[in-house]
């Protein structure tokens, strides 16, 4: 903090935020930690961060400013460069006459002031104390827009990008790799991906067409055109990401996979690349994996209540097997490391083999599946059982051999962690049967499965209605709203005499700070305890119809039912439920 400790406390004691032996302990805490006192009296949420940087500003006689929504226009971004902005946390964000106000998280950077007083001798600047979400929201409307940035590049270069011929490709490859080099075909990969982190898109998809190539990004699941390119650009954009990612330059008929790693300042990325061969050229997908991600808690995935509950006793068992069932895309990984952070302390040895390994962990011994040297998942699970291992997470169950072995590990005093690709959390049992495993040992290894999807979570501004009887009708095709009602009077979010008709629920409201009105994901889970009855289903191999039908008998939600409370709380919609529910 920028002001004494004694004015805080007085200011914070007037208030009634904390008595005297809270901030006390606050400040113990916070030389013990090496801390500040407003850090610490946050994390132990006496105050949130903005309250104590108005508090800070009000201290100082400084005005305090929150720009999360604001649009700055260029022109006045402009006047304070990107780096100095990005190293410093300063923007300039209005101007009026002379006077340029301008956001700050410390506003004694007097070196700053100075500097943007010499560059505009003209303007007098005003500082103004913000949060540090406000500074990112600005530094985020540097970027140029898609077409902007590639207008300037191709109208400028387009020239010097040499598209390949037919006829050359024999002798292609030094050829390809000069242009690779070239300075246009960098600056258009280098931006595509940069838009594609500031955007938080998952994925990129560089499709080649008759006559252009179109470039898509996939945000919160959703693909989303970004741009439309000419096609003399094509050649160069593949050769590009060959080389980035050591792929063989003149292999224009079979599929090669890769990968690169992007690091700036304000992020790092590894760049997981497929290139396959279609009728019009090389397609090549990017999957954008944030090396500086940290797992998250279950609970911040959209874990609560009973679910989170019977999972965590799960947890707190030393062997047996933990299923998470779903599509690509649905988050089982995700879950899986924030399951390993719980379970990551001194006292065991963790181990994984995963394809790709998306987050790093400390303390965990993390493999990267590489089938070309003959590293499978069953491979790379059979040699991390020599070395000692109390937890084991295997990225996916894809074959026999891999089912058998995660099955036996667990027998033999290991707990087991794992992904299948089912659509529910019953369809587990009988996929596992598929591939050779004994219904015998899968009912006495088994410990819970977990169903999940991801669906997109509403913006701020919304809209709020009332569902209609033909609305109910429709619903009533997709689930039980009966069962829907009952959960709802369970998280008391409906009274005893209400029905679904009496609550609001709310659908997305596009905004110019949210465009698609959503913004995020959160999870929607289904979790099934493999309890003794359950055991004897699996034993006599019977469906998944009849084991999810005995679940739900014994109190499991369902992925929808989930939904419904998700979507009865605004944060998310009915509509989006049913879509992730129903693809």
């Amino acid at each position: 903090m920028r002001v004494e400790s004694q004015q805080l406390k007085n200011f914070l004691l007037d208030a009634g935020l904390v008595t005297e032996k809270q901030f006390v302990d606050c400040q113990k805490k916070a030389e013990k930690t090496n801390q500040k006192v407003g850090d610490v009296l946050i994390s132990e949420g006496f105050i949130t961060q903005e309250a104590l940087i108005k508090l800070e500003a009000y201290i100082l006689g400084i005005p305090f400013v929150n720009l999360e929504k604001e649009i700055v226009s260029p022109e006045i971004l402009k006047i304070i460069p990107e780096p100095i902005a990005r190293s410093h946390n300063i923007i300039a964000f209005r101007k009026k006459g002379e006077n340029l106000e301008v956001a700050m998280l410390d506003p004694e950077d007097l070196r700053t002031i100075e500097f943007i007083k010499k560059k505009e001798p003209g303007l007098k600047i005003l500082p103004r104390l913000t949060t540090p979400e406000s500074i990112k929201n600005v530094l985020h409307q540097y970027a140029k827009t898609l077409e902007t940035e590639f207008g300037e590049i191709i109208s400028e270069k387009a020239k010097e990008i040499k598209p390949i011929k037919e006829e050359e490709i024999v002798e292609e490859k030094e050829e390809l790799r000069k242009v690779a080099e070239e300075l246009p075909v960098i600056k258009i990969v280098d931006t595509l991906l940069k838009h594609a982190i500031l955007q938080r898109a998952s994925d990129i998809h560089i499709e080649p067409l008759e006559k252009e190539v179109v470039v898509r990004y996939r945000i919160d699941g959703i693909l989303h055109d970004a741009m439309t390119l000419p096609k003399l650009v094509s050649s160069g954009m593949v050769a590009r990401i060959k080389v980035l990612s050591n792929l063989k330059l003149d292999e224009h008929r079979l599929p090669q996979d890769g990968r690169f790693k992007v690091e700036t300042e304000d992020y790092r990325y590894s760049i997981r690349v497929s290139i396959l061969p279609i009728f019009d050229g090389e397609k090549i997908v990017m999957r954008l994996l944030p090396e500086t991600s940290k797992a998250m808690t279950l609970e911040g995935l959209g874990l609560g209540g009973e679910a989170l509950e019977k999972i965590q006793d799960n947890l707190r068992k030393p062997v047996g097997m933990i299923l998470i069932t779903g599509p690509t895309g649905s988050g089982k990984t995700t879950s899986l490391y924030a399951m390993m952070a719980i379970l990551n302390t001194p006292e065991v040895n963790i181990s994984t083999v995963e394809d790709p390994i998306e987050y790093r962990m400390p303390r965990i011994n993390q493999t990267q599946v590489n089938p070309k040297i003959g590293l499978t998942f069953a491979s790379g699970l059979r040699s991390l059982l020599r070395q000692d291992p109390d937890i084991l997470m295997v990225g996916e169950i894809r074959d026999n051999e891999t089912a058998s072995l995660a099955i036996n590990a667990s027998l033999t005093g290991h707990l087991v962690l794992s992904t299948l690709h089912t659509n529910n959390a019953a369809g587990a049992i009988p996929r596992l049967i598929d591939m050779k495993a004994e219904p015998f040992l899968v009912s006495s290894t088994l410990n819970v499965i977990i169903a999940q999807r991801l669906v997109r979570k509403l913006c701020r501004e919304r809209e709020k209605y009332y569902l209609k009887e033909t609305e109910l009708k429709d619903l009533a095709k997709y689930c039980d709203l009966e069962k829907i009602g009952k959960n709802l009077k369970e998280e008391k979010l409906i009274q005893k005499k209400q029905s679904l008709k009496d609550i609001p629920f709310f659908r997305q409201k596009p905004t110019k700070e949210c465009s698609e009105g959503y913004s995020g994901r959160i999870g929607i889970y289904e979790v099934l305890p493999v309890t003794e009855t359950i055991k004897e289903l699996i034993v006599k191999q019977a469906t998944s119809d009849e084991i999810e039908a005995q679940a739900k008998k014994e109190g499991m939600r369902t992925m929808v039912e989930d939904g419904f409370v998700k979507a009865a709380r605004g944060i998310t919609s009915i509509e989006e439920v049913l879509r992730v529910i129903t693809e």
